[in-house]
Order: C-alpha cells, then structure tokens, then sequence
C-alpha cells in the first residue's frame, strides 16, 4: 500500500502503551494518576486521541485477512520473545489487538489511518504534508493523502480545502472528487465539493480540471465548476471566494437561501428560513464564520424579517414572525 512514510512518534508509542493498560479489567488508582500526569504534558493529550482513532477502526477491521495475518505474524514474534522470559506489560485480548496496530506492527493501516485528515463543524485545519505542501481543511471537511513515486493524490472526500502545493514536476498535484481530477505541479487553488458537483478556484499558478466530460485550464482568478461531466469556467474575485481562509464569509449577491446555507455550514445551530421568508432575495455582507448572530441581525435589518429562537438552538427568519 502506497502512501507518505509516516514515522510513529514517541508519544504515540507511548499513548498506545496507555490504551492497553486502561482497557485492563482493573486499573489501580496509582495507574490513573500516572496516566494523568502523563497526558498534561504537551504533546500527549493529542497523542493519546490518535490512538483511539486507531483503536476504534480497528474494531471495525479485526475480521480483515491482511490484518489477522498481520496479528498473527506479531503474536507469534511476541510469544517467541516471551519464551526468552517476560518483559514489559502483558496485554490481554483486545487490548493487545489494538496496542499491536498502534505500535506499527500492522503498519501499513496505522498510516493509511494517520492519512485521513479531517474537521468537524465549525474547526478549520491546516496540514503539513510530507513534500513540503499544505492543505487547509474548512468546515465539516475530510481529505486522504495518498503519495506513490510519481504522483501525489489527495481525495477531497468531503468539504472544502485550499491547496498550496510544493512545485515537483517529475509528481503532479492531483486532487480527486469521485473521478474528476484537478491536476497541479505549483500553485495555490481552493477546491470545493457541491451538491451538484465540484467547484475548483484557482488563486495562483495554473491548474487544469477534467472530467469524462470535458477539461480546462485555469489560470488565475478564474473558476471552474463540473456538473454532470461537463467543466465551465468564468473570471471570479478570488480572494472573495477563498475568504474563508481568513475565517471570513464574503457574500456578493447571493439569495438568501445561498447566504444561509453558507452560514449554516460552520454551524451546530442553523438559521432556518420559514415559508414566507424572501429566498431569492440577493444579499451582501461580509462576516466571522460562525457569528451566526451578526449575520441574524443584519438579515432581519436589511429584509425587514423577524428573529425567533427555537428550543433546540435554532432560529428561525421569517416576515411575519
């Protein structure tokens, strides 16, 4: 399995060593204190919820072949050593399945799991990769890295995402949507998933966009948009268009429909539009992501609409209130 290589930190090894020895049956008090102690350190916290990711898909993956003879390989080794004499803590079950994947025994799935990076709702992040490009995930968004000698593919399987990738041009930038590709060697382009489709907003460089349909090349300030196959493109602001890398949401004559689904999508807590609210009414306005109360009131300024607050969070613009 192809990918980035992907080095187990110390930390890691030692969060793993942790999970193991927490999911005994018993765990004395003098045990939690010096687990405790040791995720206050810096690093760790971060450490230890990495490997409860690993542990977690692990369950879903212990039926796996390639994992089971993975598991097998590694007992084997862990029962030949143990026969020398003990040493360490003994795992049990399992918690030895899971401190085996974690300490890279089955390594290639621990870093097919270390290369899956994603936000929840209203996070952003930024990530390093290992040829010296950055992705910046927005809102609600989830990328998998996949490098191999000639080609550095990300697919882009939720969200959002602003590319800055290292120029190479013996490895093309590849960012894959269910099949349509943006290919990059140095540039800097934003690329968004869409009910519809797919929309590719370059900022610097050049890319080209393709799908079965068609392909264009974009240059600067311009943006492609790929519905059912077909690529079109058109002149865009571009920083307008990738504001939310400044934790900014620029709207320029958007209905009202679009405005509060943008603003919406970095919330736990959305605006609902009721029936009579004016939909297709164009807006402007520039706000904080997840300041969900400016943009209320200047919508209920600007539109004349009523604000009412919901029990579940919500709330609710509407005429007539």
């Amino acid at each position: 399995m192809n990918g980035p290589t992907v080095r187990v930190a110390k930390e890691e090894t030692e969060a793993a060593s942790w999970h193991a020895r927490l999911g005994a049956s018993e765990v004395d008090p003098q045990t939690l204190k010096a687990f405790f102690e040791w995720r206050a350190k810096p690093g760790h916290a971060a450490a230890y919820r990495r490997v409860e990711q690993v542990w977690r898909q692990a369950e879903g993956l212990k039926t796996s072949p390639e994992v089971q003879t993975a598991l097998a390989a590694a007992m084997q080794r862990r029962s030949a050593r143990e026969a020398k004499g003990p040493s360490g803590l003994a795992l049990g079950g399992l918690a030895a399945i899971g401190a085996v994947l974690a300490l890279g025994v089955g390594g290639w799935w621990w870093t097919e799991v270390r290369n899956v990076y994603s936000t929840a709702v209203g996070e952003q992040q930024v990530v390093q990769l290992s040829d010296g490009s950055s992705v910046r995930l927005d809102t609600d968004s989830r990328v998998r890295v996949r490098y191999t000698g000639d080609r550095r593919t990300i697919a882009l399987e939720k969200g959002q995402a602003l590319f800055e990738v290292a120029k190479d041009a013996g490895r093309p930038f590849v960012v894959d949507v269910d099949g349509a590709q943006v290919t990059a060697v140095g540039t800097v382009f934003d690329v968004r998933r869409e009910v519809s489709g797919l929309r590719v907003t370059l900022v610097e460089g050049v890319v080209d966009v393709a799908d079965r349909g068609g392909r264009e090349r974009l240059t600067a300030g311009r943006q492609a948009r790929v519905r059912a196959g077909r690529v079109e493109s058109r002149p865009v602001d571009a920083r307008a268009a990738t504001s939310w890398t400044e934790g900014r949401i620029v709207l320029v004559d958007a209905r009202l429909q679009d405005a509060v689904m943008e603003v919406n999508r970095y919330l736990t807590e959305p605006v609902i539009l009721a029936s009579d609210a004016p939909v297709s009414t164009p807006v402007n306005g520039s706000f904080r992501v997840g300041d969900r109360d400016a943009f209320v009131a200047a919508a209920s300024g600007a539109l004349g609409l009523k604000a009412r607050s919901r029990s579940d969070g919500a709330v609710v613009l509407s005429q007539s209130g």
